[in-house]
């Protein structure tokens, strides 16, 4: 008799919009933390933030990184948040080795930035999960993000939960602190990206420039959006997919995307 096939870790894109919502009660650090309990337990977090920019992509492979405060004018409060994750250096080195294809690099010094440890102090507040983060050439055009994302499938078969942390609409330059109110560029946006997730249209995925004035508004640049192609780039053929946080704050859209069964 054989042994039924193991079910693939999921797969997360959240959007992750202010690091205030890792420190405020509200719908969205409630949402992350009660999706902690619905996943399987991981066995490490492999993170792809939009924080962190980099030209060549390079792996974090230090024990124990520093939290990094990636931002200003926020209270004392947030600035004392730590995540004191363990890093996993053997988990980095074989991302590496299995993604030398696209020159990977190790980096000992790295710590986790906001994207990474936002959202995972809501999900993990132990901190206790090893945890890796992969950086994200900006210079590449969608279909090496696409690429690269399928050369991470394998550690779905080892139980490494592979976030990406991003936004998909994220234009900072026109959002009303007054305002929260859609603009309506962004919700045409939103959607169209959202029903490219569900059909699988990775072509307009890689592309958000080419639906015209509404992507070229909300990808202003592209490091919020890059982390998205990760999540529908792992999508296996007939896999769900499940939104969730599905607002948009003005420029910005907190929708969030569960690739898998869980």
């Amino acid at each position: 008799m054989t042994t039924p096939a193991k079910t693939p870790m999921p797969v997360l894109f959240i959007g992750h919009g202010s690091p205030m919502n890792t420190i405020e009660d509200n719908a969205f650090h409630r949402s992350w933390a009660s999706l902690a309990g619905q996943l399987p337990r991981p066995a490490a977090i492999l993170c792809i933030s939009a924080h962190w920019e980099s030209r060549g992509v390079f792996v974090s492979t230090g024990e124990r990184p520093p939290t990094i405060h990636d931002f200003y004018g926020f209270p004392k409060a947030l600035f004392e948040v730590q995540y004191p994750a363990p890093g996993a250096p053997e988990l980095a080195a074989r991302i590496q080795s299995r993604l030398s294809d696209f020159g990977v690099q190790p980096d000992s010094r790295r710590g986790f930035d906001h994207g990474a440890w936002s959202v995972l102090a809501p999900m993990y507040p132990q901190a206790d999960i090893p945890l890796v983060e992969l950086s994200l050439d900006t210079g590449q055009p969608g279909s090496f993000h696409l690429e690269l994302a399928l050369a991470l499938d394998f550690l779905r078969e080892e139980g490494v939960l592979i976030l990406a942390s991003g936004n998909i609409v994220h234009n900072l330059s026109l959002f009303d602190f007054h305002n929260p109110k859609p603009l309506g560029w962004a919700n045409r946006f939103n959607q169209r990206i959202r029903e490219a997730v569900e059909t699988g249209d990775l072509q307009t995925l890689a592309r958000p420039h080419a639906l015209g004035d509404d992507g070229r508004l909300a990808v202003p640049t592209a490091e919020h959006y890059l982390p998205l192609l990760y999540a529908a780039g792992l999508r296996r053929p007939g896999e769900p997919v499940a939104f969730f946080n599905e607002t948009v704050l003005g420029s910005i859209s907190m929708s969030s995307v569960i690739v898998g069964d869980y």
